[in-house]
């Protein structure tokens, strides 16, 4: 099985989760600042784990900066708007793909490179779907750029995969993790969340 440079999620976004996210956006708003919060306390935890992995020290750095970036140009969104942050009510599609993670260290290494950049790719479609629904020009071009930014994370998350595994069986796990996904999108509920 080979590998491509990039994963390519198996089910799209119902159209429902946009009109949902458009008419309760102040919603999305919180969750998509714990979103980048938990991202960049990912980016810290992964380069305390994995520490000897090739590059993933300096990258992580860079990649927990950028993510806390994100989540202050959300929080300024937010005041702006007179939204409190609040207490982080979870997020089940993180979670559920967080059970599909095996235990023994090197495969649970594998796992998190691969559920990290599935993560990353599901919100790259979101929030490009966002910037396309969203009327405000300034909102547009933010969530446009967040969806940039997130795809290159997606890709970044594959590329360590490689550095820790053969391509075969990081072909073979990405295939079963981005089918688990796929399930997850068909039957939880459509939330105005990110995921």
């Amino acid at each position: 099985m080979s590998l491509p440079d990039v994963m390519v999620l198996q089910r799209a976004t119902d159209p429902a989760w946009l009109a949902l996210a458009l008419e309760r956006f102040d919603e999305v708003l919180i969750d998509h600042a714990h979103c980048e919060k938990k991202a960049a306390s990912n980016a810290l935890s992964i380069l305390q784990a994995y520490p000897t992995v090739p590059g993933l020290p300096a990258q992580m750095a860079r990649l927990a900066r950028e993510e806390a970036a994100h989540l202050a140009r959300v929080l300024q969104i937010m005041e702006e708007r007179g939204l409190v942050l609040g207490v982080d009510r979870g997020d089940p599609y993180a979670q559920g793909l967080q059970r599909l993670m095996r235990n023994p260290m090197k495969e649970r290494q594998l796992d998190r490179f691969l559920v990290a950049g599935i993560i990353e790719l599901r919100s790259h479609e979101r929030l490009a779907l966002l910037a396309s629904g969203l009327q405000d020009a300034a909102l547009q071009r933010f969530y446009a750029e967040l969806a940039t930014s997130e795809d290159g994370h997606h890709r970044l998350f594959l590329r360590l995969a490689r550095e820790v595994a053969p391509e075969a069986e990081v072909a073979q796990r990405m295939a079963a993790l981005l089918a688990g996904e796929a399930e997850l999108i068909r039957t939880l509920p459509i939330r105005p969340a990110v995921h």
